[in-house]
């Protein structure tokens, strides 16, 4: 199906990338709460090495090539491929906190398209069964008009800053250790969504062992911030 034309692309990337787009995003921190707790994460140089192996890892090498595949079924006016990407992205979550995080920001990103409204995007999402978070950010930023580059960029930027945010609370640091970790992670995350969009679908690897033992962890950790 089409995207609306978007007469402010920049503004609508900027929106979708903005921690203030109310899906939760804050009560996540992936695993990282739990690293922190076993002094994995315990600083300014581990958490930014932390959070670039998980953007050059699992998010290069899995959520943003399926993000962009969402978005070309979306183009395409393919629901079945739509609904068959999603369905992969929920089956590749190792934990039940995890499956929980992206099908309640993905429900949340859906209930923003009808209320925003996006008409188009919330169409297509109630006709998806368990909604995760890329499947409903595909449908918003192609509703807005927003090219899959774009798309990929806005995706990565709220999870960067969100990361940066949690290791904020969690470890913790100061706001100017979290610019810096920020600012170096410039290039990676250029290279990163590069790789994204040259992979071919049976290139696609979502395990990352030491990511998924952290969350499993952290759903019976007695003291925690977040919720995942």
């Amino acid at each position: 199906m089409p995207s609306q034309p978007a007469r402010h692309a920049r503004a609508a990337l900027l929106q979708l990338a903005s921690p203030l787009l109310p899906v939760g995003a804050f009560a996540y921190s992936q695993g990282l709460e739990r690293a922190v707790h076993d002094g994995l994460v315990h600083d300014a140089a581990s958490a930014r090495r932390w959070i670039l192996d998980a953007l050059e890892g699992p998010l290069a090498r899995f959520e943003w090539p399926v993000l962009a595949r969402l978005c070309a079924a979306y183009a395409a006016g393919d629901a079945e491929a739509f609904a068959a990407w999603n369905e992969r992205y929920l089956a590749s979550r190792d934990t039940a906190e995890l499956r929980a995080e992206t099908r309640q920001m993905g429900d949340s990103l859906g209930l923003l398209a009808r209320d925003l409204p996006l008409p188009v995007a919330s169409g297509w999402l109630a006709c998806v069964e368990d909604v995760t978070l890329p499947a409903a950010f595909a449908a918003c930023a192609s509703a807005l008009g927003l090219s899959t580059g774009d798309t990929l960029a806005a995706s990565a930027w709220g999870w960067l800053e969100n990361q940066v945010s949690a290791a904020l609370k969690a470890v913790p640091l100061g706001q100017v250790a979290g610019q810096r970790i920020l600012l170096a992670a410039h290039e990676p995350l250029e290279r990163a969504l590069a790789h994204a969009t040259e992979l071919d679908d049976d290139e696609l690897v979502s395990a990352a062992p030491g990511l998924a033992l952290a969350s499993a962890l952290h759903e019976t950790q007695y003291s925690r911030l977040f919720r995942s």
